[in-house]
């Protein structure tokens, strides 16, 4: 069964428009007729160079950009027609994680404001019934309760992306797009996150779209893996096929160029 289900996806920057307000080449096509699907329960990794259109085509599956053409859906549910109250819930089942710990957080928020934010805007629950819920949350991605009353500032990088998965588990999606969620972070607390992410994926029965410029780190973690180069998927298949047998010369270049990470199991 497919759970997202990507067609003829674009997303086109005209000139003095890029994904951060910058100014971009003329007409710049950072998404060029993307089309592909994501099986519940699965992990599809996404790879590429930077700057290939990775992150921006995990931004326009959320709808978190509005894409130029193309559609998406999730579920049976087109996102990319969706009305704001039809989007509003469509959230609560699509999260992300994002590349930057440190400035994914709101500094100004204690922990407990940052986890609880989520589910304070979609489910409306009472104080207690958050803070016990952020408290449990806290624990699946190895935290204590104690942290509930502090800051980002007062955590490490790798502690601060535990606390943003635990906020984008707060209402429970079915889906995330974890995009570069260890590129910040050193290798050993990265492999940390991975492995934490595998667990919490059984825990939780998500299904991922995990992003990432690193071919090993995405063998890793993926089922299947979707290679990208210049705003276009130039293969697919499962993880094993795509890393033992590349039928693409790109990704051939990815897998001689990219240097090994080494994963704790």
């Amino acid at each position: 069964m497919h759970l997202v289900e990507v067609r003829n996806l674009v997303k086109v920057y005209p000139a003095g428009e890029t994904m951060f307000g910058g100014h971009g080449r003329p007409g710049v096509r950072a998404v060029d007729d993307v089309s592909l699907d994501i099986k519940a329960g699965e992990t599809l990794g996404l790879v590429g160079e930077s700057g290939c259109g990775k992150s921006t085509l995990g931004r326009l599956i959320l709808r978190l950009i509005k894409a130029t053409s193309g559609s998406v859906v999730f579920d049976g549910r087109n996102v990319t027609a969706a009305s704001a109250d039809e989007l509003r819930a469509l959230r609560r089942q699509m999260q992300i994680i994002f590349q930057d710990p440190f400035g994914s957080l709101d500094p100004r928020m204690n922990v407990e404001s940052i986890v609880t934010e989520p589910i304070l805007i979609h489910q409306g629950l009472s104080h207690s019934l958050r803070r016990s819920r952020a408290g449990e949350l806290l624990r699946a991605v190895g935290l204590d309760g104690s942290a509930l009353g502090r800051y980002p500032h007062e955590f490490s990088g790798g502690q601060r992306q535990r606390i943003g998965i635990a906020r984008a588990l707060a209402v429970r999606p079915r889906f995330i797009v974890a995009d570069e969620p260890v590129s910040a972070l050193d290798v050993s607390v990265g492999a940390q996150i991975v492995n934490l992410m595998k667990r919490l994926q059984k825990e939780f029965g998500l299904t991922y779209l995990f992003i990432s410029h690193s071919m090993p780190l995405v063998r890793y973690i993926s089922d299947r893996i979707a290679v990208m180069s210049q705003g276009k998927i130039v293969e697919v298949g499962a993880a094993e096929q795509i890393t033992a047998l590349p039928q693409h010369s790109y990704t051939r270049t990815l897998l001689d160029s990219v240097p090994e990470v080494e994963v704790a199991t």
